[in-house]
């Protein structure tokens, strides 16, 4: 038998399975407070300074810069005025963990408030979790087929 000295020791500082245990669990409380539409939950989750990624859509009025937690948190508040709730649906098909990072993965649709039309596709939230609170929000989605719904 031969052991690799680089190799981590379970519950040690290079154990990435505690750091990854801390963040699937940040990141499951982020999913529900954001179904929830619990924005003072969401603010909490967040840290003071947030690393916000999603593609710029001058046509859609929730998508826009964001890097304080009150900001991001808001964003389910102005999603949800927006859309129409009760056609309003997520879901999730993976969700990665490595230390620090997670990666979701699934589809979303609505209809949008304004117009009535709707919008639908495949979504990749990736997120970076440090001392309990989202540090990086980056979210792919097909910002294509809901700026088309945000269309008159």
């Amino acid at each position: 038998m031969t052991v690799d000295p680089t190799a981590a020791t379970p519950g040690t500082t290079t154990d990435p399975a505690p750091a990854a245990e801390a963040t699937r669990a940040v990141v499951r409380q982020f999913l529900a407070a954001r179904m929830a539409g619990d924005t003072g939950r969401l603010t909490e989750l967040f840290a003071d300074e947030v690393d916000w990624l999603l593609a710029e859509n001058p046509a859609v009025p929730w998508i826009r810069l964001r890097t304080t937690a009150a900001e991001c948190a808001a964003q389910a508040e102005e999603l949800a005025a927006h859309t129409v709730p009760e056609d309003a649906r997520a879901s999730v098909d993976a969700f990665l963990v490595d230390g620090t990072d997670a990666v979701v993965t699934g589809h979303v649709s609505g209809t949008v408030r304004a117009t009535g039309k709707t919008f639908e596709g495949p979504f990749a939230l990736r997120l970076t979790v440090e001392n309990g609170r989202i540090t990086r929000h980056h979210l792919y989605e097909n910002s294509l087929s809901i700026a088309e719904a945000c269309r008159p």
